[in-house]
């Protein structure tokens, strides 16, 4: 497989120090000074996984995606050349703020920017988070996942599997279409809302500790920052709640998240709802046109046939105390 795992994001705001409070004190991600009207995050030893910059664009400015070996990029540039993509060689420049080794960049059909990344640069000094957590599940895993909005999928869903070849995980066609793409053992890495709009829905960070997520939790409940109740989703079994950022798309914060075996998994269609239980909207008003009711009456339905998630729960805290009674 070419593309191995989402190494970075970028987001455009005007809101430098907001993101600096949320990203640190939130999320706990380590801030790195890049002067001038930009700032970065760490998340483990990669020097940069998120990149926040004040400039004029989109909320979403770039999705960069890591690649196995140098010569993967020219031979997804070949293939993107063939489907009549227009590929872009990163600049000496361009890598060096990107620190990595090599880049390409492209837009896809509806104009989002992807940069595909060899040999993203390690820091020589640890991750410090900006609030006391026991880290981030990342590593071959990659920073964590993206959805984005698209105003038409049947054009998306394609160039993302058939070009660039993400691998379908599962995926719904009602209300609308949306599809989970895996890369790795994460479930998802990457994911597409067939809404008609266009724009960032969110991104996921998963946590080592689900009481890091739980402290989020109430760390964003004192803020008002709730966008999602806490909840578990039904593919790939992720606890989690939502955090609204300071530019309006969310964050999952989440913990448990499934790994699935990519050599043998089967894409498929889902016809359960998004969350075993929780999950609710409540970003939305009472009065959002029936999608918030819609929502609960779907977790209801969950409750009342008894879904639930498979996966017995690992967690080293409880086991040893358990033990020593």
């Amino acid at each position: 497989m070419s593309l191995k795992a989402l190494s970075y994001l970028g987001i455009r705001s005007d809101k430098l120090n907001d993101w600096s409070s949320f990203a640190g004190g939130l999320l706990g991600m380590q801030k790195i000074d890049k002067g001038g009207k930009s700032m970065a995050f760490r998340m483990d030893s990669q020097e940069q996984r998120l990149l926040v910059s004040d400039e004029p664009g989109e909320t979403l400015a770039f999705m960069g995606w890591e690649v196995g070996a140098r010569d993967d990029l020219q031979t997804l540039a070949a293939k993107l050349d063939a489907a009549g993509t227009p590929v872009h060689i990163g600049t000496r420049e361009l890598a060096d703020r990107r620190l990595v080794q090599d880049l390409i960049w492209f837009l896809d059909p509806m104009g989002n920017r992807n940069e595909l990344v060899y040999k993203p640069m390690l820091a020589s000094d640890p991750f410090v988070p900006g609030r006391p957590i026991d880290g981030f599940k990342t590593g071959p895993l990659g920073m964590g996942h993206a959805v984005l909005h698209v105003q038409n999928i049947e054009i998306m869903m394609p160039f993302y599997r058939d070009v660039l070849g993400f691998k379908v995980s599962d995926y719904g066609t009602t209300p609308y279409g949306l599809y989970f793409f895996h890369l790795n053992e994460r479930h998802h890495t990457f994911a597409m809302i067939g809404s008609g709009q266009r724009g960032f829905h969110h991104f996921m960070v998963e946590y080592q500790n689900l009481d890091d997520v739980g402290q989020g939790y109430d760390i964003a409940r004192r803020n008002d920052g709730v966008a999602y109740s806490l909840g578990r989703h039904t593919n790939d079994w992720m606890m989690s709640f939502y955090a609204h950022t300071p530019s309006g798309f969310f964050v999952e914060n989440g913990w448990g998240g499934r790994l699935i075996d990519v050599d043998t998994w089967e894409p498929h269609e889902t016809f359960d709802g998004p969350s075993f239980w929780g999950h609710e909207r409540l970003y939305l008003p009472e009065e959002s046109g029936g999608l918030r009711e819609r929502m609960q009456d779907m977790a209801m339905d969950a409750a009342a046939r008894g879904l639930r998630s498979p996966q017995v729960v690992d967690c080293p805290w409880l086991f040893a105390e358990l033990g020593k009674s």
